[in-house]
């Protein structure tokens, strides 16, 4: 493989073919009316929640702010994989240039590490209102959610270039076929002809650096909201902190576990169907389970949209009663 690579006798791969999720044509109809129903529903919510946030002053406080943020993630985020899975499940095939794939790739890598370190911050913010309430105020003040969420973003976007130009850098000269539905990291690493060890360390302590550091600051957070809550003591308070954190801390947990099975790992993943099932749960799942569990189950937020359900409704009255 070296000499022939010295001889120049390989051509570099112009264009990668991405197997997506089935092959099979009955299936893929039933997959592509069911993603793209779950893709619309997604912006629908996200759209929701971002315009509610902005829109209303009682919910300029920094948990919605955050939930702001992730909202524009996860749709930044779902419209990075989506479009790739649904032409695979309409045409069999998905055809992405090279320059295409790692332009998505990009994009992924900085968006799947901005919502690391994003759910860390919103834990944090937990943390300091449970266990922190009288500081809350000082600790969670507009500057420093605007640090947070930048650092976050920044973060992101710096980790990703990093990872794409080291997976960038390599050599493929095929075969060019990805056995995924979207240009991610270790389907890439298996395809290479020259050697990737390099690139997987850089991978590697990315993702322990990302997705291991946010993770313990996520632990640490809700493990002192939980001595805390055991602390209170009234039983309705437990309850209230309770109610705020426990769907909070499970959507983390299944964010995690899959990111963390997929990625922190030292070595080249198999492209199998198990990794493709657990990519679908990050890309897909929880974008769309994020906005009900997070602020659509929320008592201000429902407040806020039922105000603005009552204006949309009374609002071509008070324009007819003007008229007249």
């Amino acid at each position: 493989m070296e000499r022939s690579l010295e001889s120049g006798n390989m051509s570099r791969v112009q264009e990668f073919v991405l197997l997506g999720l089935s092959t099979r044509l009955g299936i893929r109809d039933v997959l592509f009316a069911i993603f793209l129903t779950l893709y619309l529903l997604t912006l629908l919510e996200n759209t929701l929640i971002i315009y509610l946030v902005c829109s209303h002053s009682e919910l300029h406080k920094p948990m919605y702010f955050f939930l702001g943020n992730l909202s524009c993630l996860e749709m930044c985020y779902v419209s990075v994989t989506m479009p790739s899975l649904l032409m695979g499940l309409r045409t069999g095939l998905c055809h992405v240039s090279f320059t295409a794939c790692m332009t998505q790739l990009f994009f992924f890598v900085s968006l799947i590490c901005t919502e690391c370190t994003l759910l860390a911050s919103m834990a944090y913010d937990r943390y300091v209102a449970i266990c922190r309430p009288l500081h809350y105020p000082l600790l969670m003040r507009p500057q420093v959610c605007l640090g947070l969420s930048l650092s976050s973003w920044l973060g992101g976007l710096l980790v990703s270039v990093i990872k794409t130009a080291c997976i960038a850098s390599l050599f493929y000269c095929g075969p060019n076929v990805l056995n995924h539905f979207f240009c991610d990291v270790s389907p890439l690493l298996n395809l290479s002809c020259t050697p990737v060890a390099l690139t997987e360390l850089v991978d590697f302590i990315s993702a322990i650096v990302i997705l291991g550091g946010s993770l313990l600051v996520a632990i640490a957070s809700y493990v002192a909201i939980g001595r805390a809550v055991l602390h209170m003591p009234s039983a309705a308070a437990r309850h209230k902190a309770l109610s705020t954190c426990a769907s909070h801390l499970v959507v983390v947990g299944i964010f995690y576990s899959a990111t963390l099975f997929i990625y922190a790992r030292p070595s080249r993943i198999e492209a199998m169907d198990l990794n493709k099932v657990l990519s679908v749960i990050y890309t897909v799942v929880t974008p769309i389970c994020n906005p009900v569990i997070y602020c659509l189950r929320n008592r201000e937020v429902q407040a806020a949209f039922r105000r603005t359900l009552y204006w949309s409704q009374s609002w071509p009255a008070d324009q007819g009663m003007g008229r007249s």
